[in-house]
């Protein structure tokens, strides 16, 4: 029998389809029929289900090497075209079989999600933090999503600020929103690139005392730059810190290999890691 947190699984689906603010009702009530921490747990095991629906077992084969957020990360990028294969010429003028475009998070049910991998991927790391930090614009959002729901799902409550692109000069003034910068600040952005918006990060991260704790981001491509080592490798040998990542080339690779709508995709992807890779 498939059980979460000790209840049967199938009993907490069906509670799913009810209204559970009746049994919310009743913990409240003196005459219970279970214990009131019974209840809870029960509420809390409903709210997980509702968060982690069971895939499909016909369309793909689990690999016990992700975690669930991970898979749960990249089939919600597939579902909302966040991710996308074919031929996609990149800045840098390679040409990759796939593309991620973390815009497309664009609804509220999406960046929940969004919200609680960066957040697990963040529990999961074990780098000790006090702050998350979002670089603008994009980080902005998810640093803010990264921070509620570590505190909802991981009773994480941190520090969350963001930095503006030009300084203002007017009400409250300065180029920082949030909480001071002091302690040990955790980045959190999509991707690395050239890197640019790290460092800029981190110099301004120092010029307030603090100290860097990490990066975190949603892919890496673990290919090279222009030189022998990837964006993520090049910031942790300059600076000394861990790049995170909720999904890796690696853990595409993996999930492709899986899924029966993807498999082949598989040999595009490694070739080009095979060309490109770390």
């Amino acid at each position: 029998m498939v059980t979460v947190g000790g209840w049967p699984r199938n009993t907490i689906r069906q509670l799913c389809c009810q209204q559970t603010s009746h049994l919310q009702h009743t913990c409240h009530s003196p005459e219970l029929l279970f214990p009131l921490t019974a209840y809870r747990s029960l509420l809390s095991c409903i709210r997980r289900v509702l968060h982690n629906p069971i895939p499909n077992p016909e369309s793909r084969i689990s690999n016990p090497a992700m975690q669930p957020y991970q898979r749960e990360f990249l089939d919600l990028a597939l579902a909302r075209n966040v991710l996308r294969f074919g031929e996609f010429t990149l800045k840098s003028g390679r040409v990759s079989p796939y593309f991620f475009n973390a815009g497309l998070f664009d609804s509220g049910m999406a960046l929940n999600t969004v919200g609680r991998c960066y957040a697990a991927a963040a529990a999961d790391s074990q780098v000790p933090f006090d702050l998350v930090f979002g670089p603008a614009y994009k980080g902005i959002a998810l640093a803010a999503l990264t921070a509620a729901a570590l505190a909802e799902h991981h009773t994480i409550d941190c520090g969350y600020a963001y930095n503006r692109k030009e300084a203002k000069t007017h009400g409250e003034g300065g180029a920082l929103v949030g909480a001071p910068l002091k302690g040990r600040i955790l980045i959190v952005d999509d991707v690395i690139t050239a890197g640019t918006a790290i460092r800029e990060s981190l110099a301004l991260i120092r010029h307030h005392a603090a100290n860097p704790a990490g990066v975190l981001i949603a892919l890496d491509r673990q290919e090279r730059g222009n030189g022998a080592q990837s964006a993520a490798q090049e910031i942790t040998a300059e600076f000394g810190i861990p790049v995170i990542s909720i999904v890796s080339l690696s853990d595409l690779l993996d999930y492709a290999s899986g899924h029966d709508q993807l498999a082949g995709e598989c040999q595009q992807l490694e070739q080009y890691r095979d060309r490109y890779g770390v």
